[in-house]
């Protein structure tokens, strides 16, 4: 078994593969705060075409969903699969198939959503699909809050990285997110991120390797926008890709709380595009404003532009 494989296993044991630490036996089946086993669980995999364009591309991004999630977002816009386990168990064997039916297809990476608590075996698919000629890039899309003992593992493995940063303060991150760590963590995980692929890297319109993050645009400025970007610009690199993103909308049970209980204003949106701005960062995307209405909320087309 390759060592990268089995010292992945090896955090299974009494998990700690995210920075919870639970110390449950994953070996055993036994679950913690994320609620996943020993053997993955998948929602659905197909070619995706709303990803960032260097990541979708022409020929789509080929997506693997994995159910459940080291965090518990109460906003989570796909709590069904993240929270309630939604999908169906699959082997290592039938996850390194659906990579390699996907890079049959054309798709231009394969792109693991929501794959923390599963990155043991993946990886052992990972080898398993690249024996059988898998090639093509692996985007590894996780929520930021990672494990740097993790993350070394991944290192020369995984050739993107799109990790959320979604807080900068952590009374917010505990309230929402359930971990009170949360700044402090994501800033150590991107920063080793970057430090294994860099700045994003694009070929004739298509991602090959390097960084890019997310940052979700959250009402009353919860997300705390500015400190994200300014540790962006000084810690890692101006020339960073971000996708700052308006489509936040109450769902599950945001609407136990009433500062998420609506869409973020067409202001908001516009106030964090001007911060980046003003922290000269210089690569990224912005969504397109389609219509406003009588309430000033905006609506979003899924076109993206460059910041």
């Amino acid at each position: 078994m390759n060592d990268k494989i089995k010292q992945a296993y090896d955090l299974l044991a009494s998990c700690r593969l995210c920075p919870r630490k639970c110390g449950v036996n994953r070996l055993k089946d036994e679950q913690g705060f994320c609620k996943a086993g020993l053997v993955p669980m998948v929602s659905s995999f197909h070619a995706h075409f709303g990803e960032e364009p260097p990541i979708s591309g022409y020929s789509g991004s080929g997506t693997i969903f994995f159910t459940h999630c080291s965090l518990r977002c109460l906003f989570c816009q796909n709590y069904p699969i993240s929270q309630m386990g939604e999908g169906k168990e699959v082997s290592t064997e039938e996850l390194s198939n659906m990579m390699l039916a996907l890079q049959k297809k054309g798709c231009h990476n394969i792109n693991f959503v929501t794959p923390t608590h599963y990155m043991p075996q993946i990886i052992e698919a990972v080898f398993l699909a690249r024996d059988k000629g898998l090639n093509i890039p692996l985007v590894y899309n996780c929520g930021g809050y990672e494990s740097l003992e993790s993350l070394e593992i991944l290192k020369g493995i995984i050739d993107i990285y799109m990790p959320d940063m979604k807080y900068s303060d952590n009374s917010v991150a505990e309230k929402f997110s359930f971990a009170p760590d949360y700044f402090e963590v994501s800033k150590s995980a991107v920063k080793e991120m970057y430090s294994q692929v860099g700045d994003l890297k694009i070929e004739k319109g298509i991602a090959k390797k390097g960084l890019l993050i997310r940052h979700l645009v959250l009402p009353d400025g919860l997300a705390g926008s500015e400190a994200i970007f300014d540790f962006i610009v000084r810690e890692l690199s101006p020339d960073t890709y971000v996708n700052i993103m308006a489509q936040y909308y109450p769902c599950h049970n945001s609407f136990k709380f009433p500062e998420l209980s609506r869409r973020i204003t067409r202001r908001e949106y516009l106030d964090a595009l001007d911060l980046a701005k003003h922290k000269r960062l210089s690569g990224g995307f912005r969504q397109v404003l389609k219509t406003i209405d009588r309430e000033r909320v905006p609506e979003w087309t899924d076109d993206l532009k460059e910041i």
